[in-house]
């Protein structure tokens, strides 16, 4: 095992840099709109200019794989380059990848996203647990291995998740991986589910297991025995606000991390532009959170 937990290398990180998470994505209309091609090449280019911008500024980066996924291995490529020389340079990256599957085939996804020496490997990783969570084990083991980190989707930003993630189950439609003290005749939302399976896995103090919880509104869990690290996406262009942080997530501070993108790199090509915008938000989520 490494010899930090998850949890202590994203405590030291936002001591040093603040809770602020910064996506890299290079969406198509932000390649037009900096000037560079849709191709492998601008996005290359893209992903250099966020680095200078960011690193050193914010504890943490996002890259959205899907946008290097694109490009085919010309894009990978860019992608593993891009997470070498953040890690390298000591800011951590959480790979927006939301990877889920079933035996070899999880283990696999693992070992390229947490896997010590892969092309891919990133401190933290999206993960989706909807063939159920306890087919998240081998990244669970495996980023405890490594002192890294996971991010499950629990109750996300986007309006069309409402209605699985907050459809109710009673306790015994439940497998037993993803129960914490919910009898059989208890009603418990889908979503509410994914918090207490995160609840019991980090029961070893390690934080290895972190939720996706977006701020764009009220998500209506119980997080009060979570303790782990939640990735609040839907700052800034999705509409939600530091006010609105400060609500939804009033009892659960101490790790988490908002993530805002459009809303920064809008700001490109300028890496001064982008640095300041960067700056700008971390330092009003840190007030507006203190």
């Amino acid at each position: 095992m490494s010899q930090l937990s998850w949890g202590s290398r994203l405590r030291s990180a936002i001591a040093d840099r603040g809770r602020l998470c910064v996506g890299i994505d290079p969406h198509p209309s932000l390649l037009r709109a900096w000037g560079l091609p849709e191709t492998a090449g601008g996005v290359e280019t893209f992903a250099e200019i966020c680095v200078e911008a960011f690193v050193g500024d914010v504890a943490l980066v996002k890259p959205q794989v899907a946008f290097f996924e694109a490009y085919g291995s010309a894009g990978y490529a860019v992608l593993e380059r891009t997470i070498s020389v953040v890690r390298a340079a000591g800011t951590l990256v959480i790979a927006d990848a939301k990877r889920g599957d079933i035996g070899s085939t999880m283990a696999a996804y693992s070992q390229a996203w947490l896997g010590e020496d892969t092309p891919l490997a990133s401190d933290a990783v999206t993960v989706s647990p909807y063939l159920g969570f306890g087919a998240l084990e081998p990244a669970v083991e495996l980023a405890t291995e490594h002192g890294r980190g996971l991010f499950v989707l629990a109750r996300t930003s986007n309006p069309e998740g409402g209605r699985l993630q907050g459809a109710r189950l009673l306790g015994g439609q439940l497998d037993a991986a993803d129960l914490s003290g919910v009898s059989a005749g208890e009603s418990v939302s889908v979503a509410q589910s994914i918090v207490d399976a995160a609840v019991a896995q980090n029961r070893d103090g390690l934080d290895t297991v972190g939720l996706v919880v977006g701020a764009t509104r009220g998500h209506g869990l119980d997080l009060s025995e979570f303790s782990g690290p939640i990735l609040a996406p839907g700052l800034g262009a999705q509409g939600a606000t530091v006010a609105d942080l400060a609500e939804i997530f009033r009892d659960s501070r101490e790790l988490l991390l908002p993530n805002t993108s459009r809303d920064v790199l809008r700001h490109g090509p300028s890496v001064s532009a982008l640095r300041e915008a960067a700056e700008r938000v971390r330092d009003d989520v840190e007030n507006g959170l203190a």
